[in-house]
């Protein structure tokens, strides 16, 4: 059995889910409403502020999908009640990042800013130059936008300049050696 698909996900107040016939998984809370569909082979029942997932059989199919459409439902729950957040750090001479309205606007040492406008659902901003702090509902959609940033300019191992994670270490590399 599944350690992660069996347990169950508890309904916090405030919180509003609705399953169709046709597994949409629909949750509304404080922070916004998401939707997503699970596959129809899983079956989602809620009982008394109570969600569980189970799965008609157990060959590896049916076993993969079970932790899975568990996990997607908590992460909808968690969404509409706390929300996620990604912290970026900009290190670099003359790197920074600036919000200009919905759009971020950044310098990373190429020729020309580069402007981002924040997807739907997704926030930015940007405490000091060199911060940028992610935020949203959708855990997968703060992640995407999060490496599409630091895709932009990832860190590099001799100097550390770039884009990275706030709790990311880059392992440095020492430079040639001179004779």
């Amino acid at each position: 059995m599944s350690r992660i698909g069996k347990q169950p996900i508890t309904i916090s107040d405030g919180v509003q889910v609705t399953v169709t016939d046709k597994n949409l998984v629909t949750v509304k809370g404080p922070k916004g409403e998401l939707s997503e569909q699970i596959n129809p082979d899983m079956k989602v029942n809620i009982n008394d502020n109570i969600i569980t997932v189970e799965r008609p059989s157990d060959n590896k199919k049916h076993k993969s999908l079970h932790g899975l459409s568990r996990t997607l439902i908590s992460n909808m729950l968690e969404g509409v009640t706390k929300g996620y957040e990604k912290n970026l750090k900009i290190i670099g001479v003359g790197y920074r990042a600036q919000k200009k309205g919905k759009v971020l606007n950044l310098q990373l040492g190429f020729s020309h800013p580069i402007d981002l406008e924040d997807p739907e659902g997704i926030t930015t901003e940007t405490p000091s130059q060199t911060e940028i702090i992610i935020k949203g509902t959708n855990k997968q959609a703060v992640g995407n936008y999060a490496a599409k940033i630091r895709e932009l300019r990832p860190p590099e191992p001799y100097k550390g300049k770039g884009v990275r994670y706030a709790d990311e270490y880059v392992r440095r590399k020492e430079g040639k050696a001179g004779k």
